[in-house]
């Protein structure tokens, strides 16, 4: 069988065994014209009034928006949202998009341009969200003695909107609704707390999972002490496409979106498998090393203990930030990692996706690892294998491995074996 593995801004070509089983998105039709699809969602939203209701009184809004590292069809969003805003009454120098960077780096320039669009950009007001700059952020909350510390443009705005993509977390259970505010627009502080490694080893943390998840209660309950008034979130297709606009209340909506996501991301299996080939997503997804992570953990959960990964990624940009490929750099198992970085004193940003990495490193027998960005001595100091010819290691360890998977588009699709998948796990 043909297939291709998305790899930065490429589809690598592979073949491979007939009996191979294909993980892979179920069809998701695209919406005839997303834009008015979104105006539909604003004038007739789910467990709420329409948007122009909300907004007329308010003196000022702000939208928060998804960084580059997420495929978010921004300015088919934005348009009709901005258009309602003013529609209300609401001035556009009153109105305030602002990006929710969580820990990542500010989107400026030529990227912010392509993000949000020409127009958009020249007319209103855009600011970057700074985990680190304490007048970026004010406290609003305590939890479990951790202090909750949310974007100060936000709260000081008279309506507060909330935009995303609903896909599969492997933390948060669904991406979209309160996930815009915890990590994208909460201080260091507050993700120290919902990162920290006793969060991130919590059994109901994990892909399409909501009730029991503590990532996703505590979402919920900063939500309500920052204050949202609405949201509007997509759901896409394998292709990119809107296949869906949910609009309105910031959870009833949101739970809207992940039925429909986890009908389509999905993919239930009898048992694990020996080999599991996979991509980290492609463009802008695997830009880095440090979001691959995803795709590990999607292969972790449908692997047997000891069983084979093979990734191949991108990663233009390399390992990722300065901090996380200092923990790449320098820790080469789980074992080591947990002494190092378990307590919570001993915290550092980016952590959690190492923490990730390497439950799956060592929950498999051997990860080889495919990506034109990333340096041989990176992969193998991490306790992985590096690869140059991608067809040839797959189809040598096909031969040797009896059950056999491949997910092309990677962590978009969410593998559960069967038994798991009944637990909810």
């Amino acid at each position: 069988m043909k297939t291709g593995l998305q790899c930065g801004h490429e589809t690598v070509g592979l073949e491979l065994p007939e009996s191979t089983v294909v993980l892979e998105m179920k069809p998701l039709a695209p919406l005839a014209d997303a834009a008015a699809a979104v105006r539909e969602a604003l004038a007739h939203p789910i467990g709420s009034p329409p948007l122009v209701d909300f907004a007329r009184g308010r003196e000022s809004a702000c939208i928060v928006i998804s960084d580059i590292t997420r495929p978010v069809p921004n300015e088919t969003i934005l348009t009709p949202l901005l258009e309602t805003l003013e529609t209300a009454g609401i001035a556009r120098g009153a109105i305030t998009i602002l990006v929710a960077t969580g820990m990542h780096r500010p989107n400026q320039g030529e990227e912010l341009a392509r993000m949000v669009g020409r127009e958009v950009m020249a007319r209103y007001r855009i600011e970057n969200h700074f985990c680190q700059d304490p007048e970026n952020y004010r406290r609003i909350d305590v939890i479990d003695g951790e202090p909750i510390e949310v974007n100060r443009h936000y709260l000081d705005a008279g309506l507060r909107i909330l935009t995303g993509l609903i896909e599969p977390h492997f933390y948060a259970g669904f991406s979209g609704g309160r996930k815009a505010i915890l990590p994208g627009i909460s201080s260091f502080e507050t993700m120290k707390f919902m990162h920290s490694y006793r969060m991130i080893d919590h059994p109901r943390v994990a892909n399409c999972v909501l009730d029991g998840n503590p990532f996703h209660e505590n979402g919920l309950r900063i939500c309500e002490s920052a204050g949202v008034d609405f949201i509007v979130n997509v759901a896409l297709n394998k292709h990119r496409q809107v296949g869906g606009v949910f609009a309105g209340h910031y959870d009833r909506a949101h739970r809207a979106g992940c039925d429909l996501v986890g009908r389509h991301s999905t993919a239930v299996v009898e048992e694990p498998f020996d080999l599991v080939i996979t991509s980290g997503g492609g463009f802008p997804l695997d830009a880095t090393f440090y979001q691959i992570s995803k795709a590990l953990t999607c292969a972790r959960n449908v692997l047997r203990k000891g069983g084979t990964i093979v990734v191949a990624c991108g990663c233009q940009e390399g390992l990722g930030s300065r901090e996380f490929s200092g923990i790449m750099r320098s820790v080469g198992s789980l074992a080591e990692f947990r002494e190092r970085h378990e307590a919570p004193e001993n915290f550092v940003i980016d952590q959690w996706c190492a923490q990730s990495i390497y439950q799956a490193l060592d929950h498999a027998g051997r990860v080889y690892i495919y990506s034109p960005g990333l340096a041989a001595q990176d992969v193998e100091k991490m306790g992985a294998i590096p690869v140059s010819d991608l067809q040839e290691t797959a189809s040598a360890l096909a031969a040797r491995h009896a059950r056999v998977a491949v997910s092309p588009e990677g962590p978009y699709v969410v593998g559960m074996v069967r038994a798991a998948a009944r637990a909810g796990e």
